[in-house]
């Protein structure tokens, strides 16, 4: 292939989780190490743009105007159609289900890279095996996507890095009035997959109680829906800072820059947390660590691994939930107490 032809633009279209689009940007290092005269361009759900745009392997991103779920057959094609004129040399469609594949295939876009899924022949014409004992993590199986089927994976996986917004993080200091200074962590309960991923609200605010007692900061990050668990870790707590539903996506990326630490469910913030560096403490219940851990050398997972373990239901299909309960505050505080050691005051 020549030079000219390769520069080409390439598209990807991302998974629709936050967390498995923070772990995109290892498949795009990957990329751009390989094709590095090759523009990206990632297509995606509205919600997960404002990581994408802390990704600099991306050109574009490129927003997926159908929510989770949709088929929509006619404006998959449409915005297929409207695709074409980009001349997409080739397409990573990492998600596997057979809609995601419908919009590279009505750009005409030549190699149409993915694994099977729901049995995409046709609409893929570069299907790979997922080998999961080779490939074990989802974020090993994207990064495979990145060379031929004929060759070794890339290796070592290079970690997601998002990009701070320093402006849009003082901005964030004086808006919520925020004392940036000292020790802070970070507690994010959220999961949006379900309960069976979250940690009990009561553990997390025995740990907040427990951190103000050391005079360290405590910020509980969310999206609107976090805002009621917030209260609950907050109420009569008050250095705690309830910050669930006053901040976008991107202000989290900023504010956990910020931390000294975070501790988190199995959760898309978890993924940010660690990809803007920080040390972090993961708590993994229905979840898999060994399928989706926090990529980052500074993280720290706590897994029970009981036999019921791990369901991936979205509730306790036990009704006891001790795959999370039966980790108490006091573990994770030691966790957290060896992940500050190694941090600035």
């Amino acid at each position: 292939m020549g030079n000219k032809e390769n520069a080409r633009p390439r598209l990807i279209v991302g998974p629709s989780w936050i967390g498995d689009m923070v772990m995109t940007q290892s498949l795009l290092v990957a990329l751009k190490k390989n094709h590095p005269e090759s523009p990206l361009d990632v297509l995606s759900p509205g919600w997960s743009l404002p990581v994408i745009r802390r990704m600099p392997q991306v050109r574009r991103a490129l927003e997926m105007p159908l929510g989770h779920g949709e088929f929509r057959w006619r404006d998959r094609y449409r915005l297929g159609k409207q695709l074409r004129k980009e001349r997409y040399l080739q397409a990573y469609v990492l998600p596997r289900s057979f809609k995601a594949a419908l919009v590279p295939f009505h750009a005409n876009i030549p190699v149409r890279t993915g694994y099977l899924g729901e049995l995409r022949f046709g609409l893929l014409n570069d299907i790979r095996k997922a080998d999961r004992a080779a490939l074990r993590t989802t974020a090993e199986r994207f990064v495979a996507l990145a060379v031929a089927a004929d060759r070794e994976p890339v290796t070592p996986l290079q970690p997601p890095a998002l990009t701070v917004d320093y402006g849009n993080q003082e901005r964030l200091i004086a808006e919520l009035e925020l004392d940036p200074y000292g020790k802070i962590v970070a507690l994010l309960p959220g999961a949006e997959y379900g309960p069976a991923k979250c940690w009990p609200l009561d553990y997390y605010r025995r740990l907040a109680g427990e951190l103000i007692s050391q005079d360290i900061a405590v910020w509980v990050l969310g999206s609107q829906k976090d805002h009621a668990a917030g209260e609950v870790i907050a109420g009569g707590l008050g250095a705690v800072r309830n910050l669930c539903g006053r901040t976008e996506l991107e202000d989290a990326i900023d504010l956990l820059s910020l931390s000294s630490a975070a501790v988190s469910n199995d959760s898309g913030l978890m993924h940010v947390a660690a990809a803007v560096g920080i040390p972090l403490v993961a708590i993994f219940g229905s979840s898999s660590p060994y399928h989706t851990p926090p990529l980052s050398e500074k993280a720290q997972t706590i897994y029970l691994d009981l036999e019921c373990s791990p369901c991936f239901a979205r509730e306790c299909p036990l009704g006891h939930l001790n795959c999370l309960k039966k980790i108490g505050p006091n573990q994770v505080l030691g966790a957290l107490q060896t992940a500050l050691a190694g941090t600035n005051p």
